[in-house]
């Protein structure tokens, strides 16, 4: 395994995150701690998780990942050996996280809420890294972000200096470490990184956005401030979810996949990605590499990237993905890629 810095936090986190957001829905609670040993032993020392996961977000099953993870700690007392992360929820419509019923915000009420029932379910008393897990104002983030009019921005939501505080204060308290941003913009990130300079609070150490082969706007503008700012880039979906193994390839609806039993990865069947994928796809026959490793060592490759995150539902995927490490871009893969990416840019942002 690899491990790169977290930020400026002095924390060095392993190359390949494990990703939890299928536990308690897709995966059992067995199955969540077995992969949890299993990278563990591969040396992947960070994870991360979520208070709204697993996924898609729904009542019933909110909260039942940080409750896996939180009865292996228990029962593996290895809390030492992890780098855990977590996210608060941003604006919500969505009523079940917080007591009363009522949508979820960026307050100081809904993150202390927030926190403590994410260290309850955890079983700890500190998160190395908490994350807000999509910003409190109105902005194009998510599965729809070309549906964004910025004529319509609404608010700004909660001042980003009263969140930054409300997380100053946790990690006063101790109940955190760092902090990071989710789907967060150039803007954002950087009015959060000015905050903390003016105002001495803390710094945001990572960024947790979209990034892979179909999507690749964070090299504008966001890979800059990463670079410069020593702000790392969490990279999540490095697979599409799943478009990037070609397990979608020519209509297919694999017995148990993501699509197959949720029917939400439009995301990804955006004009030009079928084209594209197709294109990787024979880039990786070419070169004689399985298309899901060299998706995932092209994002391993960049120097921005602080971390991969991974997500699998059978032991079989987490193998194959832990295993993308001994994949090299070499300046020549790198070519073929941009030269793909240059008719196809980012088809599925």
């Amino acid at each position: 395994m690899q491990y790169r810095p977290l930020g400026r936090t002095g924390l060095n986190v392993s190359l390949i995150c494990l990703g939890t957001m299928t536990w308690g829905e897709q995966n059992t609670e067995a199955e969540g701690h077995a992969q949890m040993d299993r990278a563990l032993e591969r040396g992947i020392n960070f994870f991360d998780t979520a208070e709204l996961y697993p996924v898609p977000p729904k009542a019933e099953t909110q909260g039942r990942t940080e409750s896996v993870i939180g009865t292996w700690f228990k029962a593996r007392k290895n809390r030492d050996k992890v780098i855990l992360a977590s996210k608060v929820v941003g604006r919500t419509p969505m009523n079940w996280f917080r007591n009363g019923n009522i949508p979820g915000e960026q307050t100081r009420a809904q993150m202390t809420q927030a926190l403590e029932k994410s260290l309850k379910r955890l079983g700890t008393d500190y998160i190395d890294l908490y994350q807000l897990h999509w910003p409190d104002r109105t902005m194009p983030w998510g599965s729809n972000p070309t549906h964004f009019k910025w004529s319509d921005m609404g608010d700004a939501g909660n001042p980003i200096e009263e969140i930054l505080d409300v997380l100053g204060d946790f990690v006063k308290q101790g109940k955190v470490r760092h902090v990071g941003l989710s789907n967060e913009s150039a803007w954002g990130t950087m009015k959060f990184l000015q905050a903390s300079e003016k105002l001495g609070l803390p710094r945001v150490a990572s960024i947790q956005n979209a990034f892979h082969l179909i999507n690749r706007t964070y090299d504008v503008a966001l890979a800059e401030i990463s670079m410069r700012e020593q702000v790392s880039l969490l990279a999540y979906s490095p697979l599409a979810q799943g478009y990037l193994t070609g397990k979608y390839r020519n209509g297919a609806l694999p017995k148990g996949s993501r699509k197959e039993m949720f029917n939400r990865l439009q995301r990804y069947e955006k004009p030009g990605s079928a084209e594209a994928i197709e294109l990787y796809w024979a880039l990786a026959q070419e070169l004689g590499i399985d298309l899901t490793k060299l998706a995932l060592a092209y994002v391993n490759s960049r120097p921005f990237v602080g971390s991969t995150i991974i997500g699998a539902t059978t032991m079989e995927q987490l193998e194959t993905c832990i295993d993308s490490i001994d994949v090299t871009i070499t300046p020549e893969i790198e070519a073929k890629i941009d030269a793909i990416h240059q008719i196809h840019m980012n088809p599925a942002p």
